[in-house]
């Protein structure tokens, strides 16, 4: 599948699926159909995944869809190139995931957001997380960058912590 034609494609799921939240169906299994959750797979992103962004957007007015897109293009080529378009064999678990209150260099939710966009290039979130969660969109805008800049920068720096932590500072202390 050609790049637009994913991206036309991803709009249309999208779209189906603001109209099906509108409706009232308000879960991954009712607002997408089985072709739906078949063509997300192909570009390495799943139902809960793309119901949490509907879901947010509905109820909270972000992310918009072309944060979504975004974030679904890093993901994707991650997807693909990578992983070589296997799926994650497994979820992680909520347990292992650093909490909301941990620090480093004195900056909270920091350790967390980046094991979430880990988790979420390789496609090991489990279906009660959301990479770009109402929490993460706050902490992202503290900081001057957006989900879709983060989850680059993490891809780029890999295990690097020490480089993702200095960019984000470097990013939250410009005017």
């Amino acid at each position: 599948m050609s790049t637009n034609n994913w991206q036309t494609e991803l709009r249309r799921v999208y779209d189906r699926g603001t109209a099906a939240w509108e409706k009232g169906r308000k879960s991954p299994d009712t607002m997408f159909t089985r072709e739906d959750t078949a063509f997300l797979a192909t570009i390495g992103c799943t139902a809960q995944e793309m119901f949490d962004f509907v879901d947010d957007a509905q109820r909270y007015g972000e992310p918009d869809f072309a944060t979504a897109l975004a974030v679904a293009e890093l993901r994707r080529d991650y997807f693909l190139n990578v992983l070589e378009g296997k799926s994650a064999e497994r979820a992680l678990s909520m347990d292992s995931l650093p909490a909301k209150t941990a620090e480093v260099d004195g900056i909270a939710w920091l350790p967390r957001i980046i094991e979430k966009a880990r988790w979420k290039l390789r496609g090991e979130m489990p279906a009660d997380l959301m990479y770009g969660c109402g929490g993460d969109r706050a902490f992202l805008s503290e900081v001057k960058m957006g989900l879709a800049e983060f989850l680059q920068l993490v891809r780029d720096c890999g295990d690097d912590n020490r480089r993702i932590i200095d960019t984000v500072k470097k990013s939250r202390d410009r005017n």
